[in-house]
């Protein structure tokens, strides 16, 4: 009897183990933190393929893009993408997803000229040059963006192989799933924030 009434026991235990964890896990792995693997080298050198991520998605529920963010989100252009999908089939179909850098905000204007960024706003309305040391594989682009209240201009670090929003426009917010965390491969590149450039300029 004793015996039976320990194996119970155990049994009970396992199953309470299993619901707090995944009572603690789910909510964690849908609403804070998500895995990503990178897949291309649109990003390249910062990242490259196969590169293990954990994408910080509470940071842009309470607050919004800044530049220099690496982010992760839903191509604009898959229709399995469109907000007004329902959410349970966007769940288990989900579209989609890329990762790039913001370089330009709301509000702003972009201007290409070759491999220089230039960014006109309310505080710099002569323009300045974005600094990019990240940028390795330059293109030649003539381009001028303006950005609505609502739009992020975003692009690959591998200018000459990336598709972004110089080819197919700007990105709303609310595709947005979120900004690279942590990047736990490989192992002799984890690091916090990993590609995260801070302009001198805002």
């Amino acid at each position: 009897m004793e015996t039976t009434k320990t194996k119970m026991q155990s049994f009970w235990e396992i199953v309470r183990f299993t619901l707090i964890a995944v009572i603690i896990v789910l909510p964690i792995r849908w609403f804070i933190a998500d895995p990503f693997v990178v897949s291309g080298l649109s990003m390249f050198p910062t990242f490259n393929n196969g590169d293990y991520l954990i994408v910080d998605q509470l940071s842009y529920e309470l607050g919004s893009p800044t530049r220099g963010d690496v982010v992760i989100f839903k191509y604009p252009l898959d229709p399995k993408n469109d907000p007004t999908r329902n959410f349970v089939v966007r769940f288990f179909d989900p579209g989609k997803y890329y990762i790039k850098r913001v370089i330009g905000l709301p509000n702003e204007t972009v201007d290409i000229k070759g491999s220089a960024v230039t960014i006109t706003n309310a505080e710099n309305k002569k323009g300045f040059t974005l600094d990019e040391p990240y940028v390795k594989n330059t293109s030649d682009n003539n381009i001028h963006f303006v950005l609505k209240s609502d739009e992020y201009f975003v692009m690959g670090d591998n200018r000459s192989g990336s598709s972004d929003s110089r080819f197919w426009g700007p990105v709303k917010k609310e595709f947005f799933t979120g900004k690279a965390f942590l990047r736990l491969l490989p192992i002799n590149k984890i690091g916090v924030l990993p590609g995260y450039y801070q302009q001198t300029s805002k």
